[in-house]
């Protein structure tokens, strides 16, 4: 198996899908690694570390793209990466293809008979953790939210006691108690700000309160605000209309606000009106950071950093890219995780029947084979095989993790 790692062409884009540890426990494992030159140098990886591990490097993104049985990317593919790619050729990224913007290109890809793995299928179950790209990535944002609004505000985090004087805390208020929002509230509280949290689900205030926030509750109810999957869902627009207008006032009594909700495949859900904004102190900070997704504040503008009534909104849309080492550092061992799952002796074992498998594998042979996916696209839903049952006394065949495409046998 050849794995090949390009170097991301996404604008503002700094991390890379391996670092050099990655490829050397890789190696061990009957895999090659091909890696382009200067495809970690953004991130803090230069090649030399690379050759050190056992990769190969080569010259342009098109040699990995045409020599690798499959490459690993941040992001998907390029509109002139897909001459390149051939039938059986396989992809392991973030191609978020539950976003209808994204799935004309998931098609092309299933028409070409690439199989691809997107890591923000992921199930969030508890043995799926160590390859949860959105987790680990969502980690960085949240610490990242916290340190930028740190250094735009104009007033200090900490209760200060000075021979000047006594200096408040600084409030913060996180909407969202998913990882990001969980990540932000323990930087700020770390940092000594005054933290207040809110989230749809009222499940996640221990979780709130065990960081020492206090959980903001507002009376309303919104059943069913997770999936199966431990994802978010959408909420109706009327529950969305009376959370923005009930969580107004602790939102212009704030000092910094952070934002978090997304709803996967969907437009991000509108928690911060303008008219709050409006009403926060001067100088206050708004870290949005669901800007790519539409932004919880409609004042959001992504990809910029603007100035709206006196309070700076940030709608940064690449957080981890701007903490490339670590980011890549995690993002590569949930890759690598993966991968203990699909290959067996350096081999394919796509087993479709493993939960993990059949959720990320969005296309393969032509066909969409994740649940999630095939419902985004509106699609019947497939029937998938039963894991292999093992006869009293005796052990699994040898295949029993082999694809299950009729004839059994792994792809190389």
């Amino acid at each position: 198996m050849k794995v090949g790692v390009p170097k991301e062409t996404y604008p503002g884009e700094t991390r890379v899908a391996l670092v050099p540890d990655v490829v050397k426990t890789l190696s061990t494992k009957g895999v090659s690694c091909l890696v382009q030159q200067g495809a970690g140098l953004a991130a803090g990886y230069p090649d030399l570390e690379y050759s050190a591990a056992g990769a190969t490097l080569v010259p342009s993104r098109q040699a990995v793209l045409s020599e690798a049985d499959l490459f690993v990317t941040l992001r998907a593919p390029m509109s002139e990466d897909l001459p390149l790619l051939r039938e059986g050729q396989a992809i392991i990224g973030t191609l978020w293809p539950l976003q209808e913007a994204n799935q004309p290109l998931l098609k092309q890809l299933a028409e070409r008979k690439v199989t691809v793995l997107s890591m923000d299928l992921v199930p969030r179950i508890s043995r799926a953790q160590s390859m949860d790209v959105l987790s680990s990535q969502s980690n960085i944002a949240g610490y990242k939210a916290v340190v930028l609004a740190a250094a735009d505000l104009p007033k200090l985090f900490p209760l200060l006691m000075t021979a000047a004087g006594t200096i408040q805390p600084a409030k913060v208020f996180v909407l969202g108690a998913g990882v990001a929002g969980l990540q932000a509230i323990a930087t700020a509280k770390r940092l000594g700000a005054i933290v207040y949290g809110y989230d749809v689900r009222p499940v996640v205030k221990e979780q709130v309160e065990s960081l020492g926030a206090t959980f903001v509750e507002i009376a309303i109810e919104a059943k069913d605000a997770q999936d199966s999957g431990g994802y978010a869902k959408a909420v109706s627009e009327e529950t969305q209309r009376r959370q923005a207008e009930l969580l107004s006032k602790t939102i212009a009594e704030s000092d910094v606000v952070i934002t978090t909700a997304l709803v996967p495949g969907k437009k991000a859900p509108v928690l911060v009106p303008a008219e709050a904004v409006a009403r926060m102190r001067p100088g206050s900070v708004v870290v949005d950071l669901a800007a790519e997704s539409g932004g919880n504040c409609p004042l959001t503008e992504a990809g910029k950093t603007v100035i709206k009534h006196g309070v700076t909104i940030h709608g940064h849309t690449n957080l981890p890219a701007t903490v490339a080492f670590h980011a890549s550092q995690m993002y590569a061992r949930n890759i690598a995780a993966l991968l203990q799952l699909l290959l067996k002796e350096g081999a394919w074992a796509l087993d479709t029947s493993d939960e993990i498998v059949r959720d990320t594998l969005a296309t393969h042979q032509g066909e969409f084979v994740s649940p999630r996916v095939r419902q985004a696209l509106g699609l019947p839903e497939l029937k998938m095989p039963e894991p292999p049952k093992k006869a009293e006394g005796t052990t699994a065949p040898k295949d029993a993790t082999a694809p299950t495409q009729g004839k059994g046998k792994k792809q190389r």
